[in-house]
């Protein structure tokens, strides 16, 4: 049995990627929400979507007029980078994401997986390759920005006490650290329930800075002229090289554009576009220009323009609620990691891991210990080693450049084959973008040595794990392939070579739909008996959010009681094969026969070398194919009726 490849192995997500065939209206496009029901989505959207560029008023403008990077602060320098800040909202959050990627759905679905989802599989197939490996990069980045911007918001929320006096100064890190560690620790209670009050909170944060803004620019309305393109233009002309260098903080008012396309699937098109054009837009651009205001008659406020340009019964207010939104955009970072975490496992770039369902009612809300855990531990780390924003401002700015880049490429691929436009329209759509994000990502590559190394060694390492389990996954289902079984070959054998029948039903969880799976062949083998109903049962992963549930399962008689049923879920859902064979038996499935036991597959590898991979990339995918959590979680099987086969494979 040495030479036999386990169908599933453990911490595989069942079988290869599928290849959604519908083409049906998004969910998106179906759904008429009551206008209380887009009210209420409205309200949550602002909490979920906009918490992270909500809270970039903390520290975008202080980053561009202190530090090694500043301007100094004149009346140009001013109106040029407020109208850099301006122009960067306008044409990047709401042309580009709001506008056009709102529009590229995958069934529903948005964010840097779904758009690697949609990349067409004929074509170029290296060119298909190259894309999906920035895809698997740009989402890699995004873990990076999961662990900066905890560390980022609540540091610089926290800052403000010293604005108020110094002697809060020494307390500033312990706070954060301690603020971390308490949002980390009610995770497993579930976004659902430490969100409850999120939409209120980010709200009253978003018109408590649009009022004060209000009232800074009435007190120096020559700043509006900031809206003019021309100062910005002006700005590079008299500042040359050091003003492309303050493009690096500038992108930090972008800070969690990539939310609103990811989030899309969980609220709309229609509530984030509310949300951010009635409220969330007006209040931050009525905040930068309050503070350029300021800084226009008060320099020396330039270490932190937001908290200095507030009245002074204003300020703790202010602090509370300014640490209270930043938990907010905190938490928003760590459910997308979790949602990614999970989209990247249905699509077979990383291991399962331990998931627990926190809701009922919404099945996007999920808790992952592991990764819970692991980002709680980096996060203190990097609060611990830079303890201060302006210096973890470096390193923020390299992960938000490079995503927004790589979805840049990624939406110019989907784009031609979804919409059709002429070449020249896309190509002109593309250039621009592609101009500012180059300038954005050209200006953070400066700052490598002083912290914008950090979500890059963070996204090598998270898209090594990804390119080893995909890498090790193709070879193992390569094996299994090679050394496969036809079902009617084992059908017919049976035939002549009738088994010992023993009551009840066995359903072996296979990752493939033709042939006979190799954990069958063991127990054949071994136990020389059949029971007296066998179910063959493939669970698929389709390159789509979701799958319709009249389309969930199939099945098919082979006789001699063999039934092959498969299952098809998308990547944002969760197998539960229970809930499969009930459906079959709905389907027409005979009833079957109890007791009911489920056979899964544990591959035990036996390294060769010069066999497909390096022998550190087989050593790596091994350790992770061990420490991978037990496939009767993933499957919600009942843990009573599981027995698992062992098989050694030459690797």
């Amino acid at each position: 049995m040495g030479h036999r490849a386990e169908e599933t192995p453990r911490g595989a997500t069942g079988t290869r990627r599928g290849h959604s065939t519908r083409r049906g209206p998004s969910r998106l496009g179906q759904t008429r929400r009551a206008p209380q029901g887009l009210a209420l989505l409205t309200l949550t959207s602002l909490g979920v979507v906009f918490g992270d560029l909500g809270t970039s008023p903390l520290y975008a403008l202080q980053e561009s007029f202190h530090g090694p990077h500043a301007v100094e602060v004149t009346s140009g320098n001013v109106l040029g980078v407020l109208s850099l800040i301006i122009w960067s909202l306008l044409v990047v959050v709401c042309v580009k994401y709001l506008t056009l990627l709102l529009r590229l759905d995958n069934e529903g679905e948005g964010g840097i997986l779904a758009l690697v989802a949609m990349l067409r599989p004929a074509g170029s197939r290296r060119g298909r390759a190259v894309l999906v490996g920035l895809g698997l990069f740009g989402a890699a980045l995004l873990y990076g920005d999961g662990v900066i911007t905890p560390s980022i918001s609540v540091l610089s929320a926290v800052e403000g006490l010293k604005v108020a006096t110094p002697v809060f100064e020494p307390y500033v890190v312990p706070l954060t650290v301690l603020i971390l560690l308490a949002l980390f620790f009610v995770q497993p209670w579930g976004p659902g329930r430490v969100g409850v009050v999120f939409g209120p909170i980010v709200a009253l944060w978003f018109l408590s800075i649009g009022a004060f803004g209000a009232w800074g620019v009435l007190r120096a309305p020559a700043v509006l002229a900031a809206f003019n393109p021309w100062h910005a233009v002006r700005f590079f002309q008299e500042s040359g090289w050091h003003g492309f260098r303050v493009l690096g903080s500038v992108i930090l008012c972008l800070t969690g554009a990539e939310a609103l396309y990811a989030d899309m699937g969980n609220f709309g098109r229609r509530p984030i576009r509310l949300a951010w054009f009635s409220l969330a837009l007006p209040s931050l651009l009525l905040s930068y220009l309050s503070q350029g205001a300021f800084l226009l008659h008060h320099p020396e406020a330039a270490d932190a323009p937001f908290f200095r340009s507030l009245p002074g019964h204003a300020l703790y207010p202010m602090v509370v609620l300014a640490t209270l939104a930043t938990v907010v955009a905190s938490q928003a970072l760590i459910s997308a990691v979790f949602s990614l975490t999970h989209q990247a496992s249905q699509l077979g770039y990383c291991p399962r891991l331990t998931l627990r369902h926190t809701s009922s009612v919404q099945e996007g809300q999920i808790y992952l210990p592991a990764i819970n855990w692991a980002l709680m531990t980096a996060c203190v780390a990097v609060v611990l080693n830079f303890r201060s924003s302006q210096s973890l401002a470096a390193a923020y700015g390299l992960a938000v450049s490079g995503t927004m880049l790589i979805t840049t490429f990624l939406f110019a691929s989907v784009a031609r084959r979804r919409w059709h436009w002429p070449p020249w329209a896309l190509g002109l759509v593309v250039a621009g973008f592609l101009l500012v994000d180059v300038s954005f990502l050209g200006a953070n590559l400066l700052k490598i040595s002083e912290g914008g190394w950090l979500p890059l060694v963070m996204a090598a390492v998270v898209f090594l794990l990804m390119e080893v389990w995909r890498r090790g996954l193709e070879l193992l289902f390569d094996k299994r392939d090679t050394h496969a079984v036809e079902l009617e070959k084992l059908l017919q054998a049976l035939s002549r070579s009738p088994l010992p029948r023993v009551r009840g039903t066995a359903v072996f969880l296979t990752g493939t739909r033709h042939g006979a799976p190799p954990v069958l062949l063991h127990h054949l083998e071994h136990n020389q008996a059949m029971h007296e109903q066998v179910v063959l049962l493939t669970v698929v992963t389709e390159n789509a959010a979701s799958v319709e549930p009249s389309e969930r399962v199939s099945w098919q008689s082979h006789g001699q009681g063999i039934t092959r049923v498969t299952a098809r879920y998308g990547f944002m859902e969760h197998p539960d094969v229970p809930r499969v064979l009930e459906q079959a038996r709905q389907l027409g499935l005979e009833a079957l026969a109890d007791p009911v036991t489920f056979y899964i597959g544990r591959v035990m590898l036996s390294l060769r070398r010069g066999r497909g991979a390096p022998l550190w990339v087989k050593r790596l995918f091994r350790l992770m194919l061990r420490n991978a959590p037990p496939t009767t979680d993933h499957f919600r099987l009942p843990a009573q009726r599981v027995m698992e086969l062992g098989a050694q494979v030459d690797f």
